[in-house]
């Protein structure tokens, strides 16, 4: 069993679920798949990753908005809604080696020369995208707003001058523009020009409305561009130390950070907002596309800058499949989805449930009524709600001490004796009775997964090109279930590590094979797995999880990365002397450390954990785009 915060556990979260479920119970009889269905359709509209936490509380604010996948308010202008919706993209343009260099301040300095003079050229494109669309404009206010607008990049092209003058050369004369930027800016001056689908192209647009259109077209291929460097500017600026004044790009960051041109990325909103009041349904769908297709083009221009140094990222860069091997291990609950599977199980046991009224055939296992089965379900949610709590309070130090690893694994383990006698009291309950493993099975292709999860995955196992492995590591009670969520999105080569049901021709005994249900089972799992491997290459390991319970594998792997906010995880690691750090943060550290010749010396039992909000983030640093 595994619980869902300090204050809310499965079995309680189910027990709500099941309340607002009672009316499906009635339709099984009638159509086998219906209550699962109903179940799964439930809970996707319920229980979707936004209504997950995600934002690590150590995590800037910046950042831990723009990846906190919340929910979109309708009301909202649509630049709010298509940057939270494109959170991945703006996720990726800052993990690029270029940014991290950049935000580390050992950007070897022809790098940096040859990024301004790409940006110099973009930035022309710009300006004249702007006066472009202020012909277009129809409103008054729009064209001073964007005459304002245009006036602010014309400020960046004279801060790129003073750079120039600094280096005594004309370096937008020197270098060949490169093709990432060539697309970029042949993209927003087309889009500029009405060549846009929907629109009847250059020279034909007569009515206002028709003008209009294409400024808002404009804008919405514009407005990325600077809430992205606004993004940035903000996020490198809490990474500078005030007390050392010898950051070489301290002034690029001061300008992209500055009130003016937060400011100004604001108004290029707010403009769209206005530019795209009147439009139609399918013309919105025209600016959300040129939208993303800005955010992509973005990635692109900073991973075409080129770099001649030593860099932290992507992991993979230094990846030699004949000499090395990349081991990922994973949690499967809340971190790989949004809702706990013990929730699902137990929802498929009440809503398949006879009523307390209808004889059971004797071909089949005795099963409780749903009525039964959710009192029961009440009782051990509170059992387990009140003594988790207890036991997460004895096992941790009166005060905090420095980090020690067998001291911590020895106060787990009194979490591990606790999560036994908890999964004993559900089997003996036989609440479990009785489940069919179609069931099991379609609830599992209908499991919603965290997004970037799937995409992530299925990019490891099927690159041909890594030597790399997949192994989760879960308490969940049945590994069928698991199985399912990874073959419905084509990712089938991940070996699982769970517990499973055992079954008579199909129907659950209400019996578990209990292979994986406490810490120590989770690291002695880890190392079983590690030592079968050998060591004919050097095995790199990264352990991806949520909870108290994947605490010691997070800490022994070489990379532990740290998916939401558990409460308890934070309390108990932070009270045994573990620091939890941002990965963006780590990593910028990492590379300002990181020297011609060396390594990046990622090693287990550090004491230091590395926090992120979004799969997005975990993709990124281990893959890159």
């Amino acid at each position: 069993m595994r619980i869902l915060s300090s204050s809310t556990n499965p079995i309680k979260t189910l027990y709500l679920f099941s309340s607002n479920l009672r009316w499906q119970a009635t339709s099984f009889r009638s159509f086998r798949y219906k209550p699962v269905d109903s179940l799964l359709n439930c809970l996707s509209l319920t229980r979707r990753s936004s209504d997950i936490p995600m934002a690590i509380p150590s995590k800037p604010a910046s950042i831990a908005a723009t990846t906190s996948g919340g929910s979109m308010d309708c009301e909202e202008g649509i630049s709010k809604r298509f940057w939270i919706k494109f959170r991945r993209e703006s996720i990726f343009s800052i993990y690029t080696p270029f940014a991290v260099c950049l935000a580390a301040g050992n950007l070897k300095i022809e790098s940096f020369r040859h990024y301004i003079a790409q940006d110099v050229h973009f930035l022309k494109a710009f300006a004249h995208a702007y006066e472009l669309a202020e012909e277009c404009a129809d409103d008054d206010d729009a064209k001073v707003a964007i005459s304002e607008l245009r006036k602010g990049v014309l400020d960046e092209l004279n801060l790129h001058d003073s750079f120039v003058q600094e280096w005594g050369s004309d370096l937008a004369k020197e270098v060949t523009v490169n093709s990432a930027t060539v697309k970029y800016t042949d993209f927003l001056l087309a889009t500029a020009s009405g060549k846009v689908e929907g629109v009847k192209g250059a020279g034909k647009i007569a009515t206002p409305f028709e003008r209009t259109k294409v400024a808002a077209y404009t804008l919405g291929a514009m407005t990325p561009c600077m809430r992205l460097y606004a993004f940035i500017g903000k996020e490198f600026q809490t990474l500078l130390d005030p007390a050392l004044g010898n950051h070489p790009y301290r002034k690029w960051i001061e300008n992209y950070s500055s009130e003016s041109f937060q400011a100004s990325a604001l108004q290029t909103e707010d403009l769209l907002d206005k530019l795209s009041v009147s439009l139609t349904g399918e013309e919105l769908d025209i600016i959300e596309k040129l939208y993303y297709q800005a955010m992509k083009l973005e990635i692109e221009f900073f991973c075409a800058q080129p770099l001649c140094q030593p860099i932290v990222i992507p992991l993979v860069k230094e990846h030699s499949p004949a000499e090395d091997r990349l081991l990922i291990f994973s949690d499967f609950d809340l971190t790989c989805t949004v809702v706990d599977s013990s929730a699902i199980l137990a929802e498929i046991a009440i809503v398949t449930a006879p009523k307390s009224d209808q004889a059971q055939t004797e071909n089949k296992l005795t099963r409780m009524s749903s009525t039964e089965l959710r009192n029961t379900w009440g009782l051990l949610s509170r059992q387990y709600t009140e003594e988790y709590e207890q036991c997460i309070e004895s096992v941790m130090p009166p005060e905090k001490v420095g980090f020690n690893y067998e001291s911590l694994r020895g106060a787990l383990e009194q979490l591990s004796e606790f999560e036994k006698s908890a999964n004993s009291r559900v089997i003996e309950s036989g609440v479990l009775k009785g489940l069919n493993l179609e069931d099991i099975k379609r609830a599992g292709e209908r499991l919603i997964l965290q997004d970037g999860c799937t995409g992530f995955f299925r990019k490891i196992v099927n690159g041909e090109i890594l030597n790399a492995n997949v192994h989760v590591l879960s308490y969940c009670w049945c590994g069928d279930l698991i199985r399912s969520a990874f073959s419905s999105g084509s990712v089938d080569a991940v070996n699982v590590h769970a517990n499973e049901f055992t079954f008579t021709e199909s129907i659950s005994t209400g019996e578990i094979t209990m292979k994986v249900e406490s810490p120590i089972d989770k690291l002695q799992a880890f190392d079983t797995i590690l030592k079968d491997y050998g060591e004919d290459r050097k095995n790199l390991t990264v352990y991806i999880g949520d909870s108290v319970g994947d605490l010691l594998c997070l800490l022994k792997a070489d990379i532990g990365i740290v998916v939401g906010s558990s409460s308890s995880l934070r309390r108990v690691g932070s009270q045994f002397g573990v620091s939890f750090i941002p990965l963006f943060d780590g990593l910028v550290k990492k590379q300002n450390e990181y020297v011609e010749r060396s390594s990046s010396n990622w090693k287990g039992l550090s004491g230091n954990l590395y926090t992120v909000s979004s799969w997005a983030e975990i993709h990124a640093f281990i893959l890159g785009w």
